[in-house]
């Protein structure tokens, strides 16, 4: 059986698969055609059904569970590891609504939150997450929402945060930061779903036991990134809620869709989230 698998290049999402796309594993009859993009274009993807078994931001996930089924493996949640909004000056958090504001895409978690955090906030511009500080920088937008291995490097660059969006979920409700989830076609036979979900745990845990292993095909997508900063991208976001989102990494989950639904960002959710497994 031949599945389409996408993913991004960031360090998290190529060590997770490593096990499963390089054959580390057996994949039990299974056969992964992957597809590699940035998150913004996978949350594209998903929107118009592309591919069986994707990644994709949770905001996304909001809008596309008549197609496709959360699974409980592979998921990017966590302590300490939200978004960032950033600009060249400190800037009093009464003037965000103000600012003009690059985000990563309409559809990340990371514009979700900002719109949690700041609902009168309009004036955004999405561009690639990687080009966000350069045009902060630049002055090309008055601040950024920076999200990946840009939050190691901002300092670097003399630009300063305004507040730290994970800390603001994590405050506001003492739950893990859903970011990221690995989905799979609501419409797929049941034991395969499951399958897939066994699997990528396994994959997962192999990652887990053999860090060194998988460096190389990590390196090969992180090119400009020293290994340091690999690592520390690694483990900031893959802990025990990729192996299994557990009875807490569902209820952050729930609980994001809840008050999503609450404050009309996202439509009602009628349908399942989760694969049943």
């Amino acid at each position: 059986m031949k599945l389409s698998l996408g993913f991004s290049p960031c360090p998290n999402d190529t060590f997770i698969f490593d096990a499963l796309v390089n054959h580390k594993i057996d994949t039990e009859g299974i056969d992964f055609n992957f597809h590699i993009a940035d998150v913004a274009e996978l949350n594209k993807m998903a929107f118009e059904g592309t591919l069986d078994i994707t990644k994709l931001s949770y905001h996304a996930l909001g809008y596309v569970l008549d197609k496709y089924e959360l699974l409980h493996a592979g998921s990017a949640l966590g302590n300490n590891c939200g978004p960032l909004l950033i600009a060249k000056k400190k800037i009093d958090l009464h003037k965000v609504p103000d600012l003009k504001i690059a985000i990563p895409g309409k559809f990340t978690t990371a514009n979700f939150l900002l719109s949690l955090a700041f609902p009168t906030a309009m004036n955004k511009e999405e561009m690639l997450f990687s080009e966000i500080e350069e045009a902060v920088l630049q002055g090309k937008v008055d601040a950024g929402l920076i999200i990946h291995e840009n939050r190691f490097t901002y300092q670097e660059k003399g630009l300063k945060k305004v507040i730290d969006l994970g800390e603001y979920w994590e405050t506001e409700t003492k739950l893990p930061i859903p970011l990221g989830g690995i989905v799979v076609r609501r419409t797929l036979p049941e034991p395969i779903k499951k399958k897939i979900n066994f699997l990528l745990k396994q994959s997962v845990e192999r990652a887990f036991n053999n860090r060194e292993d998988t460096l190389s095909y990590v390196s090969q997508y992180a090119q400009e990134m020293s290994t340091n900063v690999m690592m520390q991208h690694i483990d900031l976001y893959v802990n025990e809620y990729s192996i299994d989102l557990g009875q807490k990494g569902r209820q952050a989950i729930t609980h994001l869709f809840n008050t999503a639904q609450t404050k009309k960002i996202l439509p009602p959710i009628t349908q399942s989230i989760f694969v049943q497994v």
